[in-house]
């Protein structure tokens, strides 16, 4: 497969790839719908979710099936892999994580055992990109980052829709980036992570026939990792507009955890404080909560990283805006819920 994929025009490669992860997630996707009702794997509603019918989880599945396939082969036939054993490192802890959220979504895990493996696949991961840097030492932050990476995409996936939005949006513009950067293997590792979830979106947008599931978010969340630190090792400055990208998602969890943490809350267990669960309490659907997260992508995220692309100078201050100009939003959105809850009492 790796030849053939060679034998074709870069362009035409990334295509093929991205479309192989897309049919093989839908493909696992529409069978898990069954395989979960058979299973009894069913999120039923309750005070801490935001749905109100039994839905079926582990959907997450037809995305990690549909990056095991095809993220390996853009990496490793596309100009400017990273090599067979660097992928072969990048694949193996994608599966681990995976692997340890479809345990979980059968019947919950202890939180332990499931940390454990984030750590360790993390960690390889971390190695991986930190040995193409001047110093191994990068490991550490890069062990902080991935870890806290692959928990914000869990505390996010929470209504329909939303997480594999971002996972669309954050994998097309990562392949844009490392496209217009000459690197063809992180452009089609990028759109394979963009069309699987795509093809698990289908099934997820409001209202939904399946949920995504811990072996989804988690890996989703290390797969965002992952993209953002191949773009940094390929080209330093890119780090910025990645993470530029991410910065809806970045700040509502960040934000959350911190005021629960300030609060004294019990900050590991469930809850419904994110400003995503905030809006459907207030009344929005799922389906426009996803569209004002969509929005800031596209009308902010987009235009802001282009500019951080073209010029790298500006790079680290226009990312310490748009997080800065998000907080405010979240700020003021947190506001604008409490008032319209106050109203609604007092009528």
């Amino acid at each position: 497969m790796t030849e053939s994929l060679g034998a074709m025009s870069p362009e035409e490669a990334i295509l093929l790839t991205a479309g192989i992860a897309l049919a093989v997630s839908f493909v696992l996707v529409r069978l898990t719908i069954g395989y979960a009702h058979r299973r009894g794997m069913l999120d039923a509603p309750g005070r801490r979710r935001s749905h109100t019918m039994p839905t079926p989880r582990g959907g997450g599945i037809g995305i990690v099936g549909g990056v095991a396939v095809a993220m390996p082969l853009a990496l490793m036939a596309l100009p400017g892999s990273p090599g067979w054993v660097s992928t072969l490192i990048l694949t193996l802890s994608t599966l681990a994580v995976a692997a340890i959220g479809w345990l979980d979504d059968h019947g919950s895990l202890p939180i332990r055992p499931r940390l454990a493996v984030q750590l360790l696949a993390t960690l390889a991961v971390s190695l991986v990109l930190a040995r193409e840097t001047s110093s191994l030492l990068w490991a550490a932050p890069l062990l902080v980052a991935g870890v806290w990476s692959i928990n914000l995409h869990n505390f996010m996936d929470g209504i329909d829709g939303l997480a594999a939005q971002q996972a669309i949006f954050n994998g097309l513009g990562c392949a844009a980036l490392a496209w217009a950067a000459g690197n063809p293997a992180i452009a089609g590792a990028a759109l394979a992570v963009a069309g699987a979830s795509l093809g698990f979106w289908w099934f997820n947008r409001s209202p939904a026939r399946i949920f995504m599931g811990d072996v989804g978010s988690a890996t989703l969340g290390l797969l965002v990792f992952v993209l953002v630190g191949l773009l940094w090792v390929w080209r330093t400055p890119l780090v910025w507009p990645a993470l530029i990208l991410s910065s809806a998602f970045v700040i509502d969890a960040s934000l959350t955890l911190l005021v629960r943490m300030l609060r004294g809350s019990r900050w590991y267990t469930p809850h419904r404080e994110h400003m995503y669960q905030w809006l459907v309490r207030r009344g929005a659907s799922h389906a426009r909560v996803t569209g004002f997260y969509l929005g800031w992508n596209v009308l902010v995220c987009v235009p802001v990283a282009w500019i951080a692309f073209r010029w790298p100078s500006w790079a680290p201050a226009l990312c310490v805006a748009t997080f800065g100009l998000a907080a405010m939003v979240w700020r003021g959105g947190k506001q604008w819920c409490l008032h319209r809850r106050i109203r609604h009492v007092s009528t």
